[in-house]
């Protein structure tokens, strides 16, 4: 089971760095690169809230099911 996720792509949509959207949900640089690179054991609604309100996109656009059978 392989959870992709695609948080840099939508950041390039939106013309946004990572420093701005981890200032603008309230995470540190470090925090948001642990997501972005797949490494975080877990993320809490609000946080993917937030990015969501942010990036003006839905949780399936950052967060990808890929099945590895």
């Amino acid at each position: 089971m392989a959870i992709i996720v695609n948080l840099d792509v939508m950041l390039a949509k939106r013309k946004m760095s990572s420093g701005e959207l981890a200032e603008k949900i309230g995470i540190t640089q470090a925090n948001l690169s642990i997501l972005k690179t797949g490494k975080a054991k877990a993320v809490r609604f609000s946080t993917l809230e937030s990015i969501c309100k942010i990036l003006n996109c839905q949780p399936g656009d950052i967060l990808e099911f890929r099945d590895d059978s």
